[in-house]
């Protein structure tokens, strides 16, 4: 799905619900996280046995989280024997940060800084 920057037009009821829903699915420290480390495994994907220790949580949590942005879009699942790999779905984060984006007009405000930490 691809929304309209929010500096182009106000969003419809339907967008906004769609949109409102992807984001609730990153409004989460582990599944930030877990994007993040998705996006740095070699390849750009990840087992989820590769992700329980980095997290610090236990497996089925970890596939609990992984669910949720699987059914928001953001990362496909692949099965490989007795394991599932994650990767992100591109079109979707980029849509999200066109959506985000400042409009580039001079009156516009800027894009505040994020700090890692």
């Amino acid at each position: 799905m691809c929304w309209p920057t929010l500096s182009e037009a106000p969003l419809g009821r339907s967008a906004a619900e769609a949109l409102a829903a992807v984001l609730r699915a990153v409004a989460d420290p582990a599944r930030l996280q877990l994007v993040s480390l998705i996006q740095a495994a070699r390849g750009g994907e990840a087992c989820v046995c590769d992700l329980v220790a980095p997290l610090g949580l236990s497996q089925p949590t970890v596939s609990h989280h992984l669910k949720v942005l699987l059914d928001a879009g953001i990362v496909t699942r692949s099965r490989r024997r007795n394991w599932a790999y994650y990767r992100l779905v591109p079109e979707r984060l980029s849509a999200l940060a066109q959506l985000l984006a400042p409009s580039g007009d001079p009156g516009s405000p800027a894009r505040p800084a994020v700090r890692s930490g």
